[in-house]
């Protein structure tokens, strides 16, 4: 059968969303928590349950001008309210102002007992009258198992919560209902994550000393949602979801070309550099100048008037400032001008979502143009393989969208300092692969650089001897031997025998100008000898035709046929 909604491609109805203003969750939810309708939040102690319900109040009266009620059932209001004062949320100023009603139920017998049995009564009389009283459009119910504490009868149970959630769809609010996680259910009861048209599943757990805390949409009720687990921290600011920032890789991108900060290196790019944007991965064994080059890409930036944030995880921004300068790369003017910013911690100090969130919240604040991170192999101490990898994907795809262009340094092992795949896996992600390597020879070790892949760039497949001099890094002009690429000592071996035998050349060449010269000499000597033989012959021929006779006696000066004299006429005297 036609349908004429498709064959227009007119778009389907969406169901309506209230946003919820938490950092990645609704991009998450592709919108928010469903209008109108109840969501379970469940999860086990310290998983920041309470704050999520709360955050949800706070920031749809700050952001969407939605009033909204707390009911409490195990906390009060006053202790909610000093709970959340340091993350910045002043509960008292938002009831003065008649946005948010605070309300703290002590659920006992006496409450909920009607006719011998328990029902919820008493509960949609007190919070209808909440709602009522400032037209409240958002409500959270923090927790639910204290509210059915009092219910035995698991038939009795299951109609109460069913007429507790029907109760709110029919009042039209947006609900929060916070629930603990049961024993291989998700809630105590079991029964309140098949009744609600939203179920969100926060965990707290701890992998090697480390805690970590994830999210997940369980379900979503007629709409489409983000499926997987993702890190979610809570911060100075509330709670930070941290999504994969671009699945289909929509963003934008630029022709400009930025320098890598040494000259040679940029002469080894056909463009002189790398995309603007782009991301670079620089590996290496240890010692092969990573931080170095990573320092100078560094200074490049902030010397083109660019904001630069550097992640130190080896080294204090004291100590980075003054080894660079030991080879001529000068941070410290670019670091009192505000150029330059330089955050310092071991890895294990956070979890792998901790170091993300705290990039995303200095990449907001001090909007760089160039970010580096050196060196990124140091993460794997607190996370697994894949979880640095996830991680790493969330923060390459982030700076990307915000056209940042990024650097990371990584340790690599292997006596060749090379591997087709670092142990994050990110050399696949990356735009552009530098690799540095030791180049060993006989008693001594050098450094060397090749560009392993480049995107949309021409560039050289030589690998570039670099010496780190007071001046910086300077690569070496290549040398080819019979061998191959001579470096170090052999190099300065291999020019010493270039030398000698341009000057035995030079020498040969002495020797020939000599013999010919002494040949020249010879020639010129016979020839000299042949011109006087034959001015000796012409003369003696000269005086032979002049003694023939006829001739005038005496007259020395009469030139036969061939001469070039003739006889002095009569009367005059021949000169």
């Amino acid at each position: 059968m036609h349908n004429p909604s498709l064959a227009g491609g007119s778009a389907l109805p969406r169901l309506p969303k209230a946003p919820t203003g938490i950092d990645g969750l609704d991009e998450i939810t592709e919108g928010g928590l469903p209008l109108g309708r109840p969501t379970l939040v469940c999860g086990s102690a310290g998983c920041g349950k309470t704050l999520l319900g709360i955050e949800f109040l706070v920031r749809g009266i700050q952001n969407y001008g939605e009033p909204g009620v707390l009911m409490a059932f195990e906390e009060t209001a006053e202790e909610l309210a000093a709970n959340v004062a340091s993350l910045g949320f002043d509960l008292g100023a938002l009831q003065a102002a008649k946005m948010l009603r605070l309300d703290h139920v002590h659920v006992d017998r006496s409450e909920m007992e009607e006719n011998g049995e328990y029902d919820l009564e008493g509960l949609f009389i007190r919070l209808g009258y909440a709602i009522d009283s400032i037209g409240a459009k958002r409500v959270v119910l923090d927790t639910i198992e204290t509210l059915f504490a009092g219910f035995t009868n698991e038939s009795v149970l299951r109609s109460e919560i069913r007429r507790l959630f029907r109760w709110l769809k029919d009042k039209g609010v947006t609900t929060v209902i916070t629930a603990e996680r049961g024993d291989g259910t998700l809630t105590r009861q079991g029964l309140e994550e098949y009744v609600s048209d939203c179920v969100i599943l926060l965990d707290n757990r701890v992998i090697d000393q480390i805690t970590t805390r994830r999210l997940r949409v369980v379900k979503y009720r007629g709409s489409t949602h983000g499926t997987n687990e993702y890190p979610y921290l809570i911060t100075e600011d509330g709670i930070s979801v941290l999504p994969v920032t671009s699945l289909k890789l929509e963003h934008t991108v630029s022709n400009e070309i930025v320098s890598s900060g040494v000259s040679g290196i940029d002469a080894m790019f056909e463009r002189g550099g790398w995309y603007r944007g782009s991301s670079t991965l620089l590996t290496g064994t240890a010692g092969t100048a990573k931080t170095t080059l990573a320092a100078s890409f560094a200074l490049a930036a902030c010397q083109r008037g660019e904001r630069c944030l550097y992640f130190a995880f080896e080294e204090s921004p004291a100590q980075l400032v003054r080894n660079m300068q030991s080879v001529g790369v000068d941070l410290a003017p670019y670091l009192a001008q505000g150029l330059l910013r330089i955050d310092a911690s071991r890895p294990t100090l956070n979890g792998l979502e901790r170091h993300l969130v705290t990039l995303h919240r200095l990449v907001s604040e001090f909007r760089p143009g160039t970010v580096v991170i050196d060196p990124i192999s140091n993460l794997i101490s607190v996370g697994s393989i894949s979880e640095v990898r996830s991680m790493l994907t969330r923060l390459i795809d982030y700076l990307k969208v915000n056209g940042i262009s990024a650097l990371f340094t990584a340790l690599v092992s292997g006596r060749e300092g090379r591997q087709e795949m670092t142990e994050e896996g990110v050399s696949s992600l990356v735009d552009t692969w530098i690799s540095v390597r030791d180049l060993e020879g006989i008693g001594e070790r050098n450094r060397g650089l090749s560009i392993l892949k480049a995107r949309g760039l021409a560039h050289s497949n030589q690998v570039r001897e670099f010496e780190v001099t007071p001046r910086g890094v300077e690569l070496l002009d290549v040398v080819v031997g019979p061998t191959g690429i001579i470096t170090g000592a052999g190099r300065l071996a291999q020019r010493a025998q270039a030398l000698a035998a341009a000057e035995a050349e030079r020498l040969a060449l002495d020797r020939t100008d000599r013999e010919l010269e002494r040949k020249r000499r010879v020639l010129e000597a016979t020839i000299a000898n042949l011109r006087t033989e034959f001015e000796s012959v012409e003369e003696g021929l000269r005086r032979a035709r002049a003694a023939q006779p006829g001739a005038p006696a005496g007259d020395d000066n009469a030139a036969d046929t061939d001469g070039n004299t003739k006889a002095a006429p009569a009367g005059q005297r021949s000169v």
